[in-house]
């Protein structure tokens, strides 16, 4: 590319994303605290012209829980730990509990109507590529049914994000076949390597946190020349939510970000931004506050580098008419 690009793509699940770690009594408040969060996000990237993409959860699609489970796919992921199977955890889920916690349908419509804004999908039922017991007749499922459930809210899909970023190399020809045209993959770096729950070492862990106060793998930032039918555009950061208790860093964590950018913008390569909107459903006018700045700065570089705002399938769009 010829000038910087920033790319922000955000992972739309609400509790379906995190019912396998968290239950509602300590993560309810993060779940209830989203829409709004979403709103003023929309409305920031409105007033700084922010692209962006919104990989959708299919369960979000329906207000309904007795809906969804008539609308289940035909193949379902037989995972070894059956704890990761949002039908497993759906069976006895209670409709109030659902509408509240699970159903995202009115901040899709809000999404939709927003200009620059795209759509893409975060699989239908948060399907995980990488753990044992699911297989590709599994995942091409599940994907047709999330394609299937945005073209009747007449959305069409292009782009992917992979749940927990378990990027499978086998399943990339599935999503191509359906017509997709873009993935977020990973950072070229080792304790980001797509891997299992089970795979993910402390120090995987410990390295990511101190990588985001602390420059270890670089800024991350890429060139794309590559004109394929589906294109990978890695993520190069987590913007990792406000903590009360990390207070005192948090000024490191919002230079680390504003310096990547920087190197990006000056190197005409892309910055690749991404976070979930659950996390800003806690501690929202701080988090908010962080964005703003990081959009600020955005905007300064956009004027002295002329560095440019996209969403995932602008970016493939882009690249395959040069």
């Amino acid at each position: 590319m010829i000038n910087g690009a920033l790319v922000i793509s955000l992972d739309f699940e609400l509790m379906t994303g995190v019912f396998d770690k968290r239950n509602i009594n300590s993560y309810g408040n993060n779940i209830l605290g989203t829409h709004a969060a979403i709103i003023k996000t929309l409305n920031l990237f409105e007033k700084y012209n922010i692209h962006c993409t919104w990989a959708t959860v299919g369960v979000l699609f329906y207000d309904c829980i007795d809906v969804l489970k008539k609308e289940f796919p035909s193949k379902f992921p037989n995972y070894i730990d059956s704890k990761l199977s949002i039908y497993n955890h759906l069976k006895n889920l209670e409709s109030p509990i659902f509408e509240r916690y699970y159903s995202g349908l009115s901040s899709i419509s809000i999404i939709k109507s927003t200009s620059h804004q795209e759509i893409g999908t975060h699989t239908f039922s948060h399907y995980y590529c990488l753990e044992e017991g699911q297989f590709v007749e599994d995942f091409k499922a599940d994907l047709n049914k999330a394609i299937e459930i945005s073209h009747q809210n007449e959305i069409e899909i292009r782009s992917i994000v992979f749940p927990r970023n378990q990027v499978n190399e086998k399943y990339l020809k599935v999503c191509a076949d359906l017509g997709l045209t873009s993935y977020r993959g990973v950072e070229s770096i080792f304790f980001q390597n797509p891997r299992s729950q089970k795979k993910i070492k402390f120090f995987h862990r410990m390295f990511r946190f101190i990588d985001s106060y602390i420059n270890i793998s670089g800024s991350n930032s890429y060139k794309i020349n590559d004109k394929v039918n589906f294109l990978n555009i890695p993520a190069s950061f987590f913007f990792r939510p406000y903590s009360r208790k990390l207070f005192f860093i948090e000024s490191l964590k919002l230079m680390r970000l504003k310096n990547a950018m920087t190197d990006a913008a000056i190197k005409g390569e892309v910055f690749h931004l991404w976070w979930h909107p659950h996390n800003h459903g806690a501690n929202t006018d701080e988090n908010l506050h962080q964005l703003e700045l990081l959009l600020i700065h955005f905007n300064e570089l956009k004027l002295k580098y002329n560095m440019a705002s996209y969403n995932m399938s602008e970016i493939s769009d882009y690249v395959k008419s040069k």
